[in-house]
């Protein structure tokens, strides 16, 4: 069950520029099918919000999207990568399925415990990362690797993911990609 985090806003809109890629989503689909603009609504809205969605923002998308709460409120808990709780400007995802971890991925994810925080889906002390482990991220031939935001980092050993982790501390986004400079 995914956690919801306890400090919910009082209210959620969409800033100006937001509202109209929303509105935009909602020209491609038929008038009685927007509610099938969900995903991307609430996708804008994690990404407006820090990378997490608050309960006030599945509110404000039920009622833009003329849906009842539980339906955005299931769409929200059913995928992974919506966030109902705070996950800090950089959210660090470990891939911990066979091919990463028997490259080294508990390495990577002792690295998290150390740098960022010691249980998963905690913030840290500055509240700018949180990590958690998660099944196939579709980069197994640079195994190990992360997913940061959008950004894969692959090819990683503990020590190159400590250094990510410093990074990201001191709020300072490392370049993505692979650590072995691997083109393809």
């Amino acid at each position: 069950m995914k956690k919801v985090s306890k400090e919910q806003p009082e209210t959620f809109t969409f800033t100006k520029e937001n509202l109209d890629l929303a509105k935009e989503f909602l020209s491609k689909y038929p008038k009685e099918k927007k509610a099938s603009a969900v995903m991307p609504i609430l996708y804008l809205a994690q990404k407006q919000n820090n990378n997490w969605i608050p309960l006030a923002a599945i509110k404000f998308i039920s009622n833009f999207l003329n849906m009842s709460y539980i339906k955005v409120y299931e769409v929200a808990t059913f995928y992974s990568m919506y966030n109902l709780s705070q996950v800090g400007k950089y959210f660090v995802q470990v891939c911990t399925t066979t091919p990463c971890l028997i490259r080294g991925s508990d390495k990577i994810v002792d690295s998290c415990k150390r740098n960022i925080s010691k249980n998963e889906n905690e913030l840290s002390k500055n509240k700018l990362c949180s990590w958690m482990e998660v099944e196939c991220l579709g980069a197994c031939v640079n195994a190990p690797m992360i997913q940061i935001n959008n950004d894969y980092y692959e090819d990683l050993n503990e020590s190159k993911a400590d250094e990510i982790f410093k990074n990201l501390l001191n709020d300072e986004k490392p370049k993505n990609g692979s650590f072995k400079n691997r083109k393809n």
